[in-house]
């Protein structure tokens, strides 16, 4: 079991290689939620998430002769990706598995950094069970991305940090996959002020620690696909179950359009690019998974390695759960002038009509039918709600998705 103190020193290790984040209130945000909320901006590190910490530790502490063969590990990304970017910095070689699914610029950053990478498997467990094989095939020195007392100890400074930068904080919500990062800080901040809160957020798709937790050990959950890659682990580690059991205060999850929105807000109000597992923190609060009035709030911006390419659908799936992307159908008949009279009432509803189609024949329509799908800009569910109540009161039959 780590201590406090394997905190500390973790933190005299690594204090002059990683960026002390910074960790400002959201006055935004603490209007929407009705708490003081802060965002420690872990996306801010060189490599883009916490994972440099508990990487750097565990590198420095090698014995020498490990030093000299090598390390490998399994990563979803962001872990490997530290373990590369320091293991270059150390001078000591490095292999990366990772899933097949892994977000390319994950995958781009490790080789960018000088490592090894191999993508074995559709999801992390495939990746660690390579990972391991090659580890004893290699003689390789295996790191684990968190059921590591080292990892779990590095990952805690940001425990330190946050009690430094605003020791007024009453809560803080952590992402959690394999449950390093919250281990950590769990054990820092209750040992600094035993009272406050501290609570874990999950992706509802992989919920390994909630599973994990109602056993009494950990447990493989069924293989999930999430947006939140970052923490989409089956199995938590039993280093740092053991933490959570102990310090944790409780563990919620979020649902992929929450993610999603949450995204798109960080985005738009934070001016902060957050990968999905980095927002489930946001999503919490903002969904009222936590039960937190008018306190001071802490959520951990973990990382914002991001892939573009699934940016814009992301984005657009908060728009879609914020309310704001809307598609309906609409059943009018089929005679020159109805499509624009529709058109024409919507327009008069202030929405944006972004696209139309048109279906005839299909579905349970009358001879003289037609039905129009129309995906809408809208302001939010209350604006979508009253388009409807607008629509059918002039005798149009709506059917909104």
């Amino acid at each position: 079991m780590i201590t406090f103190v394997d905190i500390e020193e973790a933190r005299e290790r690594i204090k002059e290689q990683i960026y002390l984040s910074p960790f400002p209130c959201s006055e935004t945000v603490s209007r929407m939620t009705g708490n003081r909320v802060f965002f420690k901006l872990e996306n801010l590190q060189m490599t883009g998430s916490f994972k440099e910490r508990g990487a750097l530790n565990r590198l420095l502490t090698l014995a020498p002769e490990q030093t000299q063969r090598g390390v490998i590990t399994a990563s979803a990304g962001n872990h490997g990706m530290a373990i590369a970017f320091q293991s270059q910095r150390l001078n000591t070689a490095a292999t990366i598995v990772m899933p097949l699914t892994a977000p390319l610029i994950k995958i781009a950053r490790v080789r960018q950094y000088g490592a090894q990478s191999i993508l074995h498997g559709n999801d992390y467990d495939s990746a660690l069970a390579e990972a391991l094989r090659l580890s004893q095939e290699s003689r390789l020195t295996f790191i684990s991305p968190f059921d590591d007392p080292f990892i779990v100890a590095g990952q805690g400074t940001i425990g330190l940090e946050l009690y430094e930068q605003n020791p007024d904080l009453e809560a803080v919500i952590v992402p959690v996959g394999g449950g390093g990062l919250i281990a950590g800080i769990a054990l820092a901040l209750k040992t600094l002020k035993p009272k406050i809160r501290v609570i874990g957020v999950q992706a509802e798709a992989v919920p390994s620690m909630q599973a994990a937790l109602k056993n009494g050990k950990p447990v493989q959950v069924p293989p999930a696909t999430t947006i939140a890659d970052g923490i989409a682990v089956r199995a938590v580690g039993a280093t740092p179950l053991e933490l959570v059991r102990r310090y944790v205060d409780e563990i919620v999850t979020v649902s992929e359009g929450e993610i999603a929105n949450a995204v798109l807000l960080l985005l738009e109000i934070e001016k902060t690019v957050a990968e999905g597992a980095a927002a489930t923190a946001l999503a919490a609060v903002m969904n009222k998974k936590v039960s937190l009035i008018k306190k001071s709030v802490g959520l951990i911006v973990s990382g914002g390695n991001i892939d573009m390419n699934l940016i814009s659908r992301i984005i657009e799936k908060g728009l879609i759960q914020d309310g704001r992307l809307s598609r309906i159908s609409v059943m009018i008949s089929d005679r020159p002038g109805s499509l624009a009279r529709l058109s024409q009432r919507v327009a008069e509803l202030g929405a944006n009509i972004l696209q139309i189609g048109q279906t005839r024949g299909f579905g349970a329509m009358a001879i003289g039918e037609t039905e129009v799908e129309l995906i809408l800009e809208t302001t939010g569910a209350e604006h979508i709600e009253r388009i409807h109540r607008a629509l059918q009161a002039e005798n149009f039959k709506t059917r909104k998705e």
